[in-house]
């Protein structure tokens, strides 16, 4: 008997037939004897939905009603997938994130401080199955708070290793974890294992399997997860220690995959002055307003001369990024701020970049040769990143894939 966490995605609860092939699968995960807690997303687009409606109501919505809002969508697929399983004779019973209690500070992008699984495991002793909705906690003033987009993966992760889970499953709309996207490429391939750094960076740069949050804290706890198909019953993609892999895969390549995002917008600041403490002033605000700032670029002609201030945020808090840097633009003193969100992240990731140097400079050939213009780097000790047009997104995607030596390439002859 093993205890496990299976998540689903949106795309898994997304109608009442999908709802009813999940129930289907958590009752033969019973029946096999295994104690089963289920994480649920919303419906398919129904986040989204919600989150249009605060952005219509109000451009700079609370953050705490913005969490009332948008967590409806997890509480009513949580509620339709008890009722599926009761109806199939199983017993079953959905608990809101303030019943366990999930116990979160902040809003929209709370982090989990602690799960309480007394009730969880007084339903196991029962026989029984829980439903819980992802994506949502309680605060310390029993306010509703929100895990930020893509919650529902580390709601299951952090329910998993407090709960002393075997593994943790995460269920979605693919069958694993591919050297890109294979919509844009058809020749990705699926990776059987990916360490957790690799899948932290990549799910930080764009690819959607897994939440960036859920695979720290997986790595963390060397909780043991696996992304696997809601839709087909097939081996999944492992995400495992560095030592796992190196053990089973010699001939990996130095690359693992090529992901984008789409999700980034552009900011500059002109006329920044030269002087100590200017920069820490512009991030220090949208540091307090929990918007996080990536691929920071300064550029000054000559010492003591105001310089321009480049750096890109999520584009969903780019009107509140604009909001806090007005507020001390007069403070600061620089003089414009411009903004661009036409702009694609396009990421190179894998560990054998630490033993393996011109990663680089064969990517930044790779993208002239085609005409593509970089606007800003940045790199870690197993990824590099550039910001580029929007326009060229599906091609710088494809040409590296290629000249990194990820195409699939099919049975050998």
């Amino acid at each position: 008997m093993a205890r496990i966490v299976m998540k689903f995605g949106g795309t898994s609860m997304a109608g009442i037939e999908r709802i009813r092939s999940v129930a289907e699968r958590v009752k033969r995960e019973a029946e096999a004897g295994n104690e089963v807690a289920v994480v649920v997303s919303a419906m398919a687009g129904e986040t989204d939905r919600l989150v249009q409606l605060c952005r219509e109501a109000a451009a700079l919505y609370d953050p705490r009603e913005y969490d009332v809002v948008v967590a409806s969508g997890e509480q009513v697929t949580s509620g339709l997938l008890a009722i599926t399983l009761q109806g199939m004779g199983v017993k079953a019973r959905s608990y809101m994130g303030w019943q366990l209690p999930i116990r979160a500070s902040g809003h929209v992008s709370a982090l989990i401080e602690g799960i309480d699984v007394d009730v969880l495991d007084r339903v196991f002793a029962e026989g029984g199955i829980a439903v819980i909705p992802g994506f949502q906690g309680v605060t310390g003033d029993n306010a509703l708070a929100t895990l930020g987009r893509g919650g529902s993966d580390t709601s299951a992760v952090a329910l998993a290793v407090a709960m002393k889970a075997d593994r943790c499953d995460i269920y979605t709309d693919v069958d694993g974890v591919y050297t890109t996207d294979p919509r844009i490429v058809p020749k990705a391939k699926k990776l059987d294992m990916v360490t957790y750094e690799e899948m932290l960076e990549l799910a930080s740069v764009g690819a959607k399997v897994l939440q960036t949050r859920s695979v720290g804290l997986a790595m963390r706890f060397d909780m043991p997860l696996q992304v696997l198909s809601s839709f087909d019953d097939r081996p999944g993609t492992m995400i495992v220690s560095d030592e796992t892999l190196e053990g089973s895969d010699m001939e990996r390549n130095v690359v693992t995959g090529i992901a984008h995002d789409l999700n980034e917008a552009r900011v500059t600041l002109s006329g920044l002055p030269d002087r100590p403490g200017a920069v820490a002033a512009v991030f220090a605000p949208l540091a307090a307003a929990n918007i996080n700032v990536d691929m920071i670029v300064q550029s000054v002609p000559r010492k003591g001369s105001p310089s321009d201030l480049t750096f890109t945020v999520p584009t969903a808090s780019l009107s509140h990024t604009v909001a806090e840097l007005e507020k001390v633009q007069g403070e600061v003193g620089f003089t414009e701020i411009l903004t661009d969100t036409d702009v694609v992240k396009v990421s190179a990731v894998g560990v054998g970049m630490r033993s393996n140097a011109g990663i680089a400079a064969k990517m930044f050939d790779t993208l002239a040769e085609r005409n593509i213009n970089i606007l800003a780097i940045t790199t870690s000790e197993i990824k590099v990143s550039v910001l580029i047009p929007e326009d060229y997104t599906e091609l710088a995607v494809r040409v590296l894939h290629t000249a990194f030596g990820l195409d699939d390439k099919g049975p050998a002859a």
